[in-house]
């Protein structure tokens, strides 16, 4: 059984907890967050029990009783609480991004390193049912080459940090990285890196709240768009399009199915992606909406239980997709293309 201490009880931090209460080999057994009763409501709320609360990290570290830290705090915070949790033995999945800087990124990763700890980053989108379908047929062929692919995330504007940190542009800088990294992340992960990037981008008192990227592939038009200034109620909605030789594949969120198939011998129809089978019909439909959370969460656990190396969402797979996020914003910036070396 691993033993899990929550650093942060907020809304990534409740998310975690719902993942873990499916995990047959994980427990909860430690929350660190320093709103005290605020925090020991929410653990009622997500129905967990005899979990010990610390309002300071330092304790948390010097009594507590676990093997891992799941870091959901602000993203300025990351690279602290990281180094800390490797330097007592503790391997540490983090929410991401995983840092605001590469120096930071680079530090926390070599430090799982020196100490021999298991480190990945909670870039959820590789591990999303309906992203790794389309990672199937591009790497099957089954339907040709991918000829181009567009990806979409947008999102009213966010409400839900503690404190509002995440409308804090010195300690979020905006859509580009808290929201647009997934797709980004999500290229690296497909298609490996662009020759160059040309972004557009929206620049307010919270950051870069939107930005649009052209990914300059060898044989492929890439682009992705990433936005939160959006109306408070609009919602969110994450999808792709993805036009292969012989047929295109089409994923949003909002619609009912979700993932729909075109050929040029059939009609659009519906098309499955890889769910979970091993479980209670109980748990299958909070399984499925979890989606990617749920996924991640079970391949770290699974890797410590196997005794394996993370091998998805590295540290370092997470250092290169903050570093071209991180190119997209200066190319924004800039307003031109960037060649990457």
């Amino acid at each position: 059984m691993q033993k899990i201490a929550l650093l942060g009880f907020g809304f990534m931090g409740a998310m975690h907890a719902d993942v873990y209460r499916l995990l047959p080999n994980a427990q909860v057994v430690a929350v660190v967050d320093p709103r005290g009763e605020a925090a020991q409501k929410a653990l009622q709320d997500a129905r967990l029990e005899g979990v010990q609360i610390f309002t300071d990290w330092p304790t948390a570290l010097a009594e507590g009783d676990f093997s891992i830290v799941d870091i959901c705090l602000p993203t300025d915070l990351h690279r602290e609480t990281a180094l800390e949790a490797f330097t007592n033995g503790k391997h540490v999945f983090c929410e991401k991004p995983i840092a605001l800087n590469l120096a930071d990124a680079a530090a926390m990763t070599k430090s799982a390193l020196h100490h021999d700890r298991q480190f990945m980053v909670g870039h959820c989108i590789r591990f999303w049912p309906e992203y790794q379908e389309l990672q199937r047929i591009v790497n099957s062929g089954e339907h040709g080459r991918l000829l181009s692919l567009s990806l979409v995330r947008r999102t009213g504007r966010p409400a839900y940090s503690v404190g509002g940190w995440v409308n804090m542009a010195d300690r979020c800088l905006g859509a580009a990285l808290d929201l647009h990294i997934h797709d980004t992340d999500f290229l690296l992960h497909l298609l490996g890196s662009p020759e160059a990037v040309f972004s557009q981008g929206l620049l307010d008192e919270t950051g870069w709240s939107s930005i649009t990227t052209q990914y300059v592939y060898h044989d492929q038009i890439v682009t992705a768009e990433g936005a939160w200034n959006y109306p408070a109620n609009w919602g969110f909605l994450m999808r792709f399009n993805a036009v292969f030789e012989s047929a295109v594949l089409d994923f949003d969120s909002r619609a009912t199915p979700t993932l729909m198939l075109t050929t040029g011998k059939e009609s659009p129809h519906a098309v499955s992606a890889p769910r979970q089978t091993d479980v209670s019909s109980a748990d299958a439909e909070k399984i499925i909406s979890l989606g990617g959370y749920y996924h991640e969460l079970d391949y770290f656990i699974n890797c410590l239980e196997r005794g394996e190396p993370i091998g998805i969402s590295t540290g370092k797979q997470a250092s290169e997709s903050l570093n071209l996020v991180l190119t997209e914003i200066e190319s924004a910036r800039l307003r031109k293309l960037i060649t990457l070396g």
